[in-house]
């Protein structure tokens, strides 16, 4: 009987086979009018089997041998690849060419149907979304509003240190966790003045089941998904990453649900924490402000706030390890601007130029999102003298403009004193993206990292667990993740012993 039946279907499919083939090469033919160039394609599945880990190089290789302009196809998806400063600014300099487009499967089940500024279309549900995060959250404002609670959790990372290291000897520390743990805790405590999870934390049950939440939505959002370019097979979840992503999805509307019944029980309302902001909208125009628009931001601002940060700091420290004298010469600055009688302070950061300038550096080589959040051209344009028809994907790959080496001198070393004359950024250094949908947390996020790396390196002395370089290879991803989790031999300074026994006995 199978037999009969795969005798029966086999002439059918090789039949619709066929007509896909002729249909695919009769389009490209058709439409082959002054495009971009592009690599051979296998018909239907296209350019897929080009697209691995880590997609930022795969992606720059393809731009030295086919121009910083080429077209891929993603099954029928045609994506439009920049990787020139020039090329970019030119596109983005189109108003209203390109707007984003969501991931269809990922994006719609762990950002709450679109309701996230990140995958939502350009359009007044967009602007209402970042009326919301750009005054209630990363306004100037606002910003200073938190700087006791970026200064907290930079003194509680400092104080998990010091309860793991031996007394006045080099210790082997992990920093990943401790790093994430601090970046968690100042969204959560901006977001909800809660803190979740610490050395303090009492509920400890709670903490854990929403650290595992909160790591297992990363794992997710890091997949690579290209069925999402195929879309007869995304009638059956092969991989289960649906099933998964509901079941996150579930648990993170339980923990929302829980935390806004919470902050609704309360009396009166605190303008220093941002789901109190959120309430009073909803309360005063309930209609346009819905649960499911207050969990996706949410749960947007967990997600991102608590990758980009902690990655960069690990990045800086992996590139100080590698760069003794760059971390000498950080130190020395921290020393004369700051001293040694009390901890960094952010009204310190200003002085720090030669801090500031390794955040810039690392950045530039190790950029929170290599390839700009995809957007679509919504009408047929002109870019790079070539013809890109309506409807095309576009990705631009930050992490190759910024080591383009027509732009950057040396685009692979590390040197932070480049950024000490004048850098012509622009379209050539863009770790936080261009345009309307630019990281609105580049403020916060610099602040974070500006303290946290300056208290690390006015609180310890650091060195490399073993003689050998540290790894800076890529995890597999979209965001830019250290692929190995970094380990480093941490002491006490001794000329920080005074202030920093204050720390413990505070504590």
């Amino acid at each position: 009987m199978d037999q009969r039946l795969f005798y029966f279907f086999l002439p059918l499919f090789s039949l619709l086979f066929l007509f896909l083939l002729s249909k695919f090469l009769l389009q490209d033919h058709k439409n082959n009018k002054n495009l971009p160039p592009a690599p051979f394609s296998f018909p239907i599945i296209g350019h897929l089997h080009l697209i691995h880990d880590p997609l930022h190089r795969v992606l720059q290789a393809l731009s030295l041998k086919y121009g910083h302009a080429f077209i891929l196809r993603l099954g029928s998806c045609p994506v439009l690849v920049l990787s020139s400063s020039s090329i970019v600014e030119e596109c983005f300099t189109q108003i209203d060419v390109f707007e984003y487009q969501p991931c269809a499967t990922i994006e719609k089940h762990m950002k709450h149907d679109y309701t996230s500024m990140i995958t939502t279309h350009y359009d007044p549900y967009w602007r209402k979304l970042r009326h919301i995060t750009t005054i209630e959250l990363f306004s100037i404002t606002r910003l200073n509003t938190y700087t006791n609670v970026r200064l907290d959790e930079s003194r509680s990372l400092i104080k998990t240190l010091l309860l793991g290291i031996l007394h006045n000897n080099f210790t082997r520390v992990e920093l990943r966790p401790r790093l994430q743990d601090m970046s968690f805790s100042i969204i959560m405590r901006i977001v909800s003045g809660k803190r979740h999870f610490g050395p303090e934390i009492d509920e400890l049950t709670e903490a854990l089941n929403f650290r595992q939440m909160i790591t297992e939505f990363a794992k997710a959002r890091h997949v690579s998904y290209p069925k999402e370019f195929l879309p007869f097979m995304q009638w059956i979840d092969i991989d289960g990453m649906k099933k998964t992503l509901l079941r996150l999805k579930a648990k993170n509307d339980a923990f929302s649900k829980d935390l806004l019944d919470e902050f609704r029980k309360k009396d009166g309302v605190s303008n220093k924490k941002m789901i109190d902001a959120m309430l009073s909208l909803q309360e005063s125009l309930p209609e346009k402000y819905s649960d499911q628009i207050l969990k996706g931001i949410m749960l947007t601002l967990l997600l991102v706030g608590t990758d980009n940060s902690a990655a960069t700091i690990e990045w800086a420290m992996s590139l100080l390890l590698n760069h003794p004298l760059v971390l000498q010469k950080a130190q020395i600055e921290v020393d004369k601007n700051v001293g040694q009688d009390h901890l960094i302070q952010e009204s310190d950061l200003h002085k720090l130029k030669y801090l500031q300038n390794i955040v810039n550096e690392t950045l530039r080589l190790y950029p929170p999102w290599p390839l700009f959040v995809p957007h679509e051209s919504s009408n047929e344009c002109t870019i790079g003298g070539y013809n890109i028809p309506c409807g095309t994907m576009l990705l631009v790959n930050t992490w190759a403009i910024h080591r383009d080496p027509k732009v950057w001198d040396g685009p692979t070393s590390f040197r932070p004193e480049r950024f000490e004359r004048s850098v012509d950024k622009g379209y050539n250094y863009m770790p936080f993206g261009i345009g309307r949908k630019q990281g609105l947390g580049a403020g916060l996020a610099n602040r974070v990292v500006g303290m946290a790396l300056g208290s690390l390196i006015q609180c310890f002395d650091w060195e490399r667990v073993r003689e050998k370089l540290v790894d800076l290879n890529e995890a597999k991803g979209l965001t830019m993740i250290k692929n190995e989790p970094l380990e480093a031999m941490c002491k006490a300074r001794e000329c920080m012993f005074k202030v920093l026994s204050k720390v413990l006995d505070d504590s």
